[in-house]
């Protein structure tokens, strides 16, 4: 039986390591640990300088590294070539994958594809003798169940973004990184990238920045929205959106944040007119620092803030925008 440990390294738009997969350090180096064994990486696609650096400084004890064109953008079909190399090289007992939407796609089709076991929106992992165990939240976060997987075989794990703190990195901790010999005949790709369209504004990097901006339906109308989105800039953060407005076609659903949306755990969160649904709350529930904005003292999101000012969000956000302004320009 296998003993170690392999993180699929997703990438951002900066080519570095994604936020959501350096969480996986943490978690993954103690499964490790427990088990005995190793902490192996997995990087492919372009330039690797920089995320192999970074997965080191993390603790990674072993880089794989595959650079075949097909790899330059993220599909299945190439992507899972690559990881299926990546674990016969490692020999993982466990694959730890984050929740985006490219790791459920490459963790389903690589569990199914082996026939192995996959489990699914883990917000907490651990070991039970032989069997891997998850925590995953239902009922819209109201409950959390319990899953489990024989080591028998290789288990596959998508953990939720926010789950986990990243680790402090090791500045200066080295590891040198393994080619892995993976060529991919362009042709056998079911699905080809053919462009990329840049997000609007704020919603890029909902799920990496420390501040995060949310409107909610008290904003009244969809040009309202312009509040958050300048508070959000004050702070050169995100601007996000609740169900009800993304449903409400105020903002695209690539900004929504909630059990259908994104998840986040930024350093500060404000909410503004956003009454605390559960179904927004799910997905927010990692962030550090909560700031509510509301006019109706009973509105539940007051329950989870850590600073709440019960008010016209249009007379205080644009006051609190002003005042961020001022002090980050001195």
């Amino acid at each position: 039986m296998s003993n170690n440990v392999l993180i699929f390294t997703e990438r951002g738009e900066d080519g570095d390591v994604r936020a959501s997969t350096a969480e996986l350090f943490g978690v993954g180096g103690s499964l490790a640990d427990e088990l005995g064994g190793s902490l192996v990486a997995a990087i492919f696609g372009g330039e690797t300088q920089a995320p192999v650096a970074h997965v080191a400084e993390l603790g990674a004890d072993r880089i794989l590294t595959a650079n075949d064109p097909a790899l330059a953008e993220i599909t299945v079909d190439g992507y899972s070539r690559a990881l299926d190399a990546a674990i016969d090289a490692a020999d993982p007992a466990i694959v730890l994958l984050s929740g985006t939407t490219a790791g459920r796609d490459l963790a389903a089709y690589a569990a199914a594809k082996r026939g192995a076991a996959h489990l699914v929106d883990a917000v907490h992992v651990s070991l039970e003798g032989d069997d891997v165990v998850v925590r995953r939240p239902v009922f819209q976060g109201k409950l959390q169940t319990e899953a489990r997987a024989r080591r028998d075989q290789i288990v596959f794990i998508t953990v939720r973004s926010g789950s986990y703190s990243p680790l402090e990195r090791q500045a200066n901790r080295t590891v040198d990184a393994e080619t892995l010999p993976v060529e991919i005949n362009p042709d056998d790709l079911r699905v080809k990238v053919v462009e990329l369209l840049e997000s609007k504004a704020g919603s890029a990097n909902l799920e990496a920045a420390d501040v995060v901006v949310i409107g909610g339906r008290g904003l009244g109308e969809a040009q309202n929205f312009e509040l958050a989105a300048k508070l959000a800039e004050a702070f050169d953060g995100a601007v996000g959106a609740t169900r009800a407005v993304s449903d409400l076609g105020w903002r695209p659903h690539s900004d929504q944040v909630g059990q259908t949306g994104r998840t986040i755990a930024p350093k500060l969160y404000i909410g503004v007119g956003v009454s605390g649904a559960v179904q927004h709350t799910v997905g927010m529930r990692g962030s550090e620092l909560v700031v509510a904005i509301n006019r109706d003292p009973d509105a539940p999101i007051f329950k989870l803030a850590d600073f709440g000012i019960v008010g016209d969000l249009f007379e205080v956000v644009p006051i609190l925008t002003e005042r961020v302004r001022q002090a980050r320009s001195q």
